[in-house]
């Protein structure tokens, strides 16, 4: 032990929960080692919201914003209840960088750049004089006859630490040592994340968004869910946050058999209206072709796209030479575009992985396990499954927080 580097806390994973309880209890005197296997610090969160990070949710009735964690939201409020929505306003705003509002309450930096929440978040860590170890790996967390913990890593150079704060997700070796360290530990699935296709005309579409359509998931001929909103093609699937927050059940259906996804491009208009206004741009358009017309209705190359699939094939044909049968076909599949779903991208791409450390084997009081008192639980590492929207990372600050202030005490 005299040959390992003694600190008040170690935090395993440089994100948003492990920067946020690493800065506050070096911010209250503690000496702090933060270690991130990545070569930077946040490389995640630079990448969330587009780039542009979906800080947190702006519901400030703490209530109304936990019932969007429908099965952890009684655990969850002790932690809200001392460091809320409100609270991360301010704290990012007290350091300069105000925060914007925007559709379903998203609240991202004023900036629009995911890079200042980062920068935010490395100077609270550093002007409170964290020790930080980026690029390193642990591989295991040994408890000590003392009741400190060994940290070792891939290389080398092991620490003994007071308290430790685990804030690295669950993927990778995390259920592993959670597991060895006695925690039920729930295997984790990437929740929040795009679908896939093999059908080529959607890889032709990759860039672009629909803004408001209806997509349904079906299964067995039965339409097992809907959701309306945004949607963005991509050059292996969908994505976009209508389909991140459908993918977490997708998945599930895919466990038990093959799922197609059909996009309403009118849902708020009935397939005989949208067939009148069809019926009065051919009318309007007779001697053009339909790639030249379509795309009034609307965008260019999904029109293209749409026009060109098998049991269509009208791109080439002028609005007079159509029939009533082909124009009846096109429509339908303005209203139900289709095509299967094989998978997802898989941890990689995933937003949030679901899984975890058991909920009731964690206090939330002070985010400390039950099993080992001086061992804390942060954000992902916690079986809360929860929607896109900055919920998310709400979660990641608000754990952070409180580990921070406990260990800080």
């Amino acid at each position: 032990m005299q040959n390992n580097r003694i600190f008040d806390l170690v935090v395993i994973g440089g994100g948003p929960s492990g920067m946020m309880c690493a800065g506050r209890a070096a911010e209250l005197g503690k000496r702090a080692l933060l270690i991130e296997k990545n070569k930077e610090l946040g490389k995640k969160l630079s990448l969330t919201g587009g780039g542009r990070c979906n800080i947190t949710n702006a519901e400030f009735d703490t209530r109304a914003f936990l019932a969007n964690f429908p099965e952890a939201k009684e655990f969850l409020f002790s932690p809200f209840s001392k460091f809320s929505v409100k609270d991360t306003f301010e704290f990012f705003e007290k350091r300069g960088l105000p925060l914007v509002v925007e559709g379903r309450k998203r609240a991202f930096p004023k900036t629009q750049n995911a890079n200042d929440v980062v920068a935010v978040m490395e100077n609270y860590v550093k002007k409170n004089n964290v020790e930080i170890k980026a690029g390193m790996k642990v591989t295991d967390i040994l408890k000590n006859e003392d009741g400190t913990f060994l940290i070792k890593t891939k290389s080398d150079e092991n620490f003994i630490a007071r308290k430790v704060a685990l804030a690295s997700g669950i993927g990778g070796e995390g259920v592993a040592i959670l597991q060895k360290l006695g925690h039920t530990v729930k295997e984790p699935n990437p929740n929040l994340v795009p679908l896939t296709t093999d059908e080529k005309w959607v890889h032709a579409l990759s860039g672009v968004s629909l803004s408001f359509m209806t997509i349904r998931f079906r299964q067995d001929e039965k339409n097992k869910l809907k959701k309306t909103g945004k949607i963005l093609f991509t050059h292996f699937g969908i994505s976009g946050p209508l389909v991140l927050n459908a993918s977490f059940e997708v998945k599930k259906l895919l466990e038990k058999g093959p799922v197609a996804a059909s996009i309403d491009m009118f849902p708020d208009t009935e397939e005989n209206e949208l067939d009148r206004r069809v019926w009065r741009l051919f009318e309007k358009n007779k001697n053009k072709i339909l790639k030249n017309i379509l795309p009034e209705m609307m965008e260019k190359s999904l029109a293209e796209q749409v026009l060109n699939l098998p049991g269509i094939n009208l791109a080439a044909k002028e609005a007079n030479a159509v029939t009533k049968e082909e124009r009846k076909a096109l429509v339908k599949k303005m209203k139900d575009l289709s095509f299967p779903i094989t998978g997802t991208l898989g941890f990689e791409k995933a937003i949030i992985a679901d899984g975890g450390v058991a909920l009731t084997e964690v206090n939330f009081a002070n985010m400390t396990s039950k099993i080992h008192p001086n061992l804390y639980l942060l954000g992902d590492v916690l079986d809360i499954n929860r929607p896109s929207g900055g919920f998310s990372l709400q979660l990641c600050w608000t754990t952070g927080w409180m580990a921070g202030s406990d260990i800080g005490k």
